[in-house]
């Protein structure tokens, strides 16, 4: 193993606790977190879930409960790369297809306050950047 090899490691092993727990706070909050999320959104613009084709919110609510379980996976196994190449990037596709880039912005703006309210601060600060990420690729 090379030194960075060896490095990743120890940190991931010292931070390990954390990432579980958090992983585990969230997979058991998941649908009140995903209902905040949506309340705040539905806040800040009562539109964020319409499109040419009506009202999308279940689907909203299934791609972001596959997006949520996707990064907490992420937070766990501490792999960032993975969940960009598997599957922000192809989720990234499908939103710009049909139109949902604003309301994927909105969600991993949103997201991050209301995760917080289920985390310590250290293991939101593990948790914030893989948030980021979805906020990035898919806004």
């Amino acid at each position: 193993a090379t030194t960075e090899e060896l490095q990743f490691i120890k940190n991931y092993l010292q931070s390990f606790n954390l990432r579980l727990s958090a992983y585990e706070k969230i997979t058991k909050a998941e649908t009140e977190i995903l209902d905040r999320v949506e309340a705040k959104m539905r806040d800040i613009d009562p539109t964020l879930f319409q499109n040419a084709s009506g009202d999308f919110t279940p689907t909203w609510r299934k791609d972001i409960i596959q997006l949520l379980t996707y990064a907490t996976a992420t937070l766990l196994v501490d792999d960032r790369e993975r969940l960009r190449e598997g599957m922000l990037l192809w989720h990234a596709t499908i939103a710009k297809s049909y139109k949902f880039e604003r309301t994927c912005k909105t969600t991993f703006e949103v997201m991050p306050e209301v995760v917080k309210e289920f985390l310590t601060p250290e293991e939101a600060a593990l948790f914030n950047p893989i948030l980021k990420l979805n906020q990035i690729v898919l806004g």
